[in-house]
């Protein structure tokens, strides 16, 4: 499934990969390793004492959404994290002022078991099939994820790279990003549930399709936001810590260059969700449009 990233290497090859649908890892990569064990760190001690991998033995569900949320917004505050992400950027041949990045993000996804029902809070929540651009419309998107500690078949994401080029039946069209984003800024990140949160898959495809993200901690994959994906529940007597964001190539941005939109109809795109890397700045602000924009299909 993975085409193995060439370090270091220039901007534009690496964008047209990602817009073709190649999914690259960039496996044992030294700052990734640097910015895993500064999280490893971090976590360990906002969770302490419990160990962050048992953290589901010891909280409910509510304690849980509670103390993530405030390791999630203390975690993409961070100036070290910053400073780590950056040198992975850099170590990959990318450089942060050509690029904007969406928050980078610690998700926490706990044990359960198969016939538990809990509610779907965002913090917490196995999150459905998707596209990223179902919501976004940003057909330049890189998703990037990484494991902060060991992952398994079972304890991991899906993609499914075989349903790249085919149209799915989806609830894109009806989706408000808009109303989600007010939302979510008025009364927090979980006022929105995570189903709230994403368009949806509206046919029936096979599970089987997709494929267990299976990598090392220090290593990283990145993939376009049109590639469809979903999270494995977990089941395995262990909570899953993984690192993940999302970003653009500016340029490319501008220049309307992406992967292509097979079955995407949201009204609106996103940019004011992605800031420059090297001064902070809102996309929006450097497109000049603003933080969300109504959108519609090219014909």
């Amino acid at each position: 499934m993975y085409s193995l990233l060439a370090r270091p290497g220039t901007a534009r090859h690496f964008h047209d990969r990602v817009y073709a649908g190649d999914i690259l890892l960039a496996a044992d990569l030294p700052a990734m390793n640097a910015l895993v064990g500064f999280t490893r760190a971090f976590v360990e001690d906002a969770l302490h004492p419990w160990l962050p991998q048992h953290i589901h033995r010891h909280l409910n569900h509510e304690q849980q959404t509670v103390l993530f949320a405030k390791c999630q917004n203390e975690f993409a505050r961070s100036a070290e994290i910053q400073r780590l992400w950056h040198a992975v950027i850099e170590q990959l041949g990318l450089t942060p002022d050509s690029l904007a990045c969406d928050r980078l993000h610690l998700r926490f996804q706990p044990h359960r078991e198969p016939e538990q029902l809990t509610p779907r809070a965002r913090t917490t929540a196995t999150i459905a099939f998707h596209r990223d651009t179902w919501g976004s419309n940003l057909y330049a998107q890189t998703n990037w994820w990484a494991p902060v500690y060991p992952v398994t078949a079972g304890r991991t994401f899906a993609l499914y790279p075989g349903l790249w080029q085919r149209p799915l039946l989806n609830s894109s069209v009806t989706f408000d990003m808009r109303a989600i984003l007010q939302r979510s800024h008025q009364d927090g990140r979980n006022a929105v549930d995570a189903d709230e949160a994403i368009p949806h898959l509206l046919e029936a495809i096979d599970s089987e399709e997709g494929i267990a993200v299976e990598i090392e901690p220090g290593s990283l994959i990145a993939f376009s936001g049109a590639h469809a994906h979903a999270g494995v529940g977990n089941s395995t007597g262990l909570t899953r810590i993984s690192f993940e964001t999302r970003s653009v190539l500016i340029a490319d941005v501008m220049a309307g260059l992406g992967a292509p939109n097979i079955d995407g109809y949201a009204p609106w795109q996103t940019p004011g969700l992605f800031r420059r890397m090297s001064d902070g700045k809102r996309l929006s602000e450097i497109l000049g449009c603003g933080v969300i924009e109504r959108y519609s299909r090219p014909a």
